[in-house]
């Protein structure tokens, strides 16, 4: 459904979703430049496959995502939303549907066995800001903005928030979701939501540079540590630990923790099994 919806709105040399190899990265460019990137049904539906195809993937370390146009990702299409306020049910039905898959995308961001990097090379908005907040790393350029701007139109940005408020403090995560005003890129630094700041132009290249220090980790250990970051960070510290304590012994098991030891007693480079 959301490929026929992708082939729809897009010629095929156009394609709303690029994706290219650098090395053992992945590169997702969204491509909807004359919509500002915001994310229609389809290419909901295209990153989703794409992240599919690439956690499958095992020749891949990583992944950078970004964006053509001056804009990073203005959010949902909203006149593609407004479309749909002719069905019997005002739309009801289909914007659940969106809501629910929007969703699900955001999710395989955060359950892919890989490190996703975020290049911002200009502004990101309501689920725009969303995909960068679920990404696990984000590089932006000077030039790049973030905001929750919903509130100004009467839908606050309830889903952003869900991934906002586990990137930033509470009064900062309040202030973009009440306010709606724009934070620059070095507020966004300040507060958690990005890693690093860069000059404009140079933001790809440091979101690759990035992935690619990651990417000579062990997989093995890299997927162990992802997944385990975020679920202890739903559990209590008592939780927590005793999780921890359990990938810790589960990963001292494995034989990339014993080649990496091994490695830095005999002073030598490990080499990585990926198990």
């Amino acid at each position: 459904m959301s490929a026929q919806a992708a082939r729809a709105e897009a010629p095929q040399h156009q394609p709303i979703l690029l994706r290219e190899t650098v090395g053992s990265i992945a590169r997702l460019t969204l491509n909807r430049v004359a919509a500002r990137n915001s994310l229609s049904e389809g290419l909901i539906g295209e990153l989703h496959a794409a992240l599919n195809d690439i956690g499958a993937d095992k020749s891949i370390r990583a992944v950078v995502l970004a964006a053509n146009g001056p804009a990073f990702c203005a959010g949902h299409d909203l006149k593609e939303l407004t479309a749909r306020r002719t069905d019997a049910d005002r739309g009801r039905a289909y914007f659940a549907e969106i809501m629910n898959a929007c969703s699900a995308m955001m999710q395989a961001i955060v359950h892919l066995p890989k490190p996703v990097v975020a290049s911002v090379q200009g502004i990101a908005t309501a689920a725009g800001c969303q995909l960068v907040a679920s990404c696990d790393l984000a590089v932006a350029s000077e030039a790049a903005a973030f905001a929750t701007p919903g509130v100004d139109i009467g839908l606050f940005c309830s889903t952003p928030m869900v991934a906002l408020s586990r990137n930033v403090p509470r009064k900062q995560a309040m202030e973009m979701l009440l306010t709606g005003e724009p934070v620059s890129a070095a507020t966004a630094q300040s507060i958690g939501l990005v890693n690093r700041v860069v000059p404009a132009g140079t933001e790809r290249d440091a979101a690759i540079a990035l992935a690619e220090k990651v990417a000579l980790k062990s997989a093995y250990t890299v997927k162990l540590g992802k997944e385990a970051f975020y679920r202890q960070a739903e559990m209590s510290l008592t939780e927590a630990y005793r999780f921890a304590a359990e990938v810790m012994t589960e990963n001292m098991m494995a034989r990339d923790a014993e080649e990496g030891i091994g490695a830095f007693i005999e002073k030598r480079d490990p080499k990585w099994q990926d198990k």
